[in-house]
């Protein structure tokens, strides 16, 4: 479990999806601060990594990295943290499309597919 200081490559992902669930592997994003925590086995320990880390609760959103998949199928926007009704985001994805661009955006940054 860690917060990425520098882009991780595809066939990392990969060797971590092959070493826990298989096919992915859980992140999180901080859309304020554009980090990204990857490798735990809930989204929520990343979650809490980034809060000690000094996120805001309300910037993490959940995904999963499907890093044997190509284009969209690399990203996946489904997570319980998500569930947020004072935020309006009814839905364990991410209901709000220019979070979602964000998101994909900061994914850009730190994963080199």
């Amino acid at each position: 479990m860690r917060i990425l200081g520098k882009p991780v490559s595809k066939d990392e992902l990969k060797k971590i999806a092959t070493e826990t669930f298989g096919d992915l592997v859980k992140a999180v994003v901080d859309v304020r601060l554009g980090l990204l925590s990857i490798d735990a086995e809930l989204h929520s320990d990343l979650e809490a990594l980034l809060l000690e880390n000094g996120s805001r609760h309300n910037d993490l959103w959940g995904i999963n990295f499907y890093p044997f998949l190509e284009g969209d199928d690399f990203v996946e926007f489904d997570s319980m943290i998500n569930m947020r009704p004072s935020q309006g985001n009814m839905s364990r994805g991410v209901d709000d499309e220019a979070i979602r661009e964000e998101i994909v955006r900061i994914v850009d940054k730190w994963v080199a597919r």
